[in-house]
């Protein structure tokens, strides 16, 4: 028996082991494309049955209830009516006095009247004489506080020692020059005890402190007759 070239055998080895991998990788190819195949004709039939590796899960009976037609029921609503209850509006009260423009045709008693306020009180706060009303349209005056009363003059005893205090209500028309003279002052004393720093700014009413018999009183000469030769 003829025997075969052992180089024919290798070399026929050879080329089939060359062309093992291409016929793998060409059959691996054909499994792909039939597989893509299998999956797009799935998908787009949704009516063929569904198939999955793993176990499915048992289905569970479910209870459909059918809608009873309820006739439906009416409800009375009550609507309840809100009465508006009126607000009161409180005006306060003046706790002192205020400026007021006069108008055409205002009288002292008319404003007097009319602001609920003494009229002898009205004509000393703003200075003017008893039984005079020298107002016309454009001015500004001065409307007491209400019940605001003439203040009382303060009684000065005649024999305090020099620098006592006393308590002195400021009249209408008072000016520190002559409450100074009145009770012997300066008008620079009552202001630093009084903590003043405008010696115009004082208002009928208020209360001051002020030390007595600071300074000498001038005599008052008596007036001279030169005969007429």
């Amino acid at each position: 028996m003829k025997r075969d070239d052992p180089r024919k055998l290798i070399e026929s080895y050879k080329r089939r082991q060359q062309t093992l991998p291409f016929i793998i990788w060409g059959l691996a190819l054909i499994l792909v494309i039939v597989g893509i195949i299998i999956l797009v004709v799935w998908l787009v039939n949704p009516s063929q049955p569904k198939f999955s590796l793993f176990a499915s899960a048992t289905p569970t009976t479910t209870a459909t209830l059918t809608p009873t037609d309820i006739p439906p029921t009416a409800t009375f609503t009550m609507t309840s009516t809100v009465t508006e209850t009126a607000t009161v509006t409180v005006t306060p009260t003046r706790s002192g006095p205020i400026e007021y423009s006069v108008v055409d045709g205002d009288t002292c008693f008319d404003i007097s009247a009319t602001f609920d306020v003494d009229l002898m009180v009205l004509l000393a706060i703003n200075n003017f004489e008893t039984g005079t009303c020298p107002i016309k349209p454009g001015d500004t005056i001065i409307i007491p506080a209400p019940n605001q009363e003439l203040p009382t003059a303060t009684q000065w005893p005649t024999n305090l020692p020099r620098g006592s205090k006393l308590t002195y209500v400021v009249q209408f028309g008072d000016s520190l020059a002559l409450i100074a003279d009145k009770f012997l002052s300066t008008v620079e004393d009552i202001m630093e005890i009084n903590n003043l720093e405008n010696s115009n700014q004082i208002f009928a009413g208020q209360v001051l402190e002020v030390r007595v018999n600071l300074v000498t009183p001038i005599p008052t000469l008596p007036a001279t007759i030169t005969p007429t030769p």
